[in-house]
């Protein structure tokens, strides 16, 4: 009994942790848990307003957003420190659909990558969100939520179909994610794996993302 409590609470909080949790291996084998976020769940303070303006990722912000993610992910659990490679081999193949910072008095504390998936039934326009990263000193103080709302307003002004990610319900629901039977994310907790309709489309199959998140270095 105290181990499945265990494995709930540890459940729990890597949903908490994560917009997108994904196992990767060559062959697709399950070799592990990786995080995608580095935003543990937890309310605003509102006694910390600052002045943040989300806008586009230029060439000058790459070492920047890598040294974001570095920072944001560096004592997050259940990740394998490759979010950054990741982030990276996202855009060399040119996969960075939405790659977007948050900045702050000119300096980046925050960052947000969408890229296309797969869908096994073949329906197109079709997004995942992540990784998602704010720096430490900057967490819990509304950066995440600028990040995820400016992405999904621009995924709706593409007309994009839809978004998935993997995350806790109640925080993710605020922006209109919800838990769909009919995708599925293999070995993830499936409770945590949501998605948000952006059309009127209803895909039904095994969700799969960019072959950049098995980057190594």
């Amino acid at each position: 009994m105290r181990k499945a409590g265990r494995e709930a609470e540890e459940k729990a909080e890597v949903a908490l942790r994560s917009p997108l949790l994904l196992y990767s291996s060559p062959g697709a084998a399950v070799r592990g848990l990786r995080t995608r976020a580095a935003i543990p769940f937890r309310r605003t303070n509102p006694k910390n307003p600052m002045n943040i303006r989300i806008r586009n990722e230029t060439l000058a912000d790459a070492a920047a957003v890598e040294a974001v993610t570095v920072s944001a992910f560096l004592n997050a659990r259940h990740t394998s420190h490759t979010e950054q490679f990741i982030v990276s081999a996202l855009r060399k193949a040119g996969s960075l659909s939405i790659s977007l910072v948050a900045d702050v008095e000119g300096s980046v504390v925050g960052h947000v990558a969408v890229s296309p998936v797969s869908i096994s039934d073949g329906a197109s326009g079709w997004f995942g969100l992540g990784p998602l990263s704010v720096v430490p000193e900057h967490q819990r103080r509304g950066v995440g939520s600028r990040l995820m709302r400016e992405a999904l307003r621009i995924l709706r002004e593409r007309r994009a179909a839809g978004c998935v990610l993997l995350g806790d319900p109640e925080y993710y629901g605020r922006f209109g994610f919800q838990v769909d039977p009919n995708l599925i994310l293999p070995n993830v907790p499936p409770e945590y794996f949501q998605a948000i309709s952006l059309d009127s489309s209803r895909p039904h199959g095994t969700v799969s993302y960019h072959e950049a998140f098995n980057a190594q270095d």
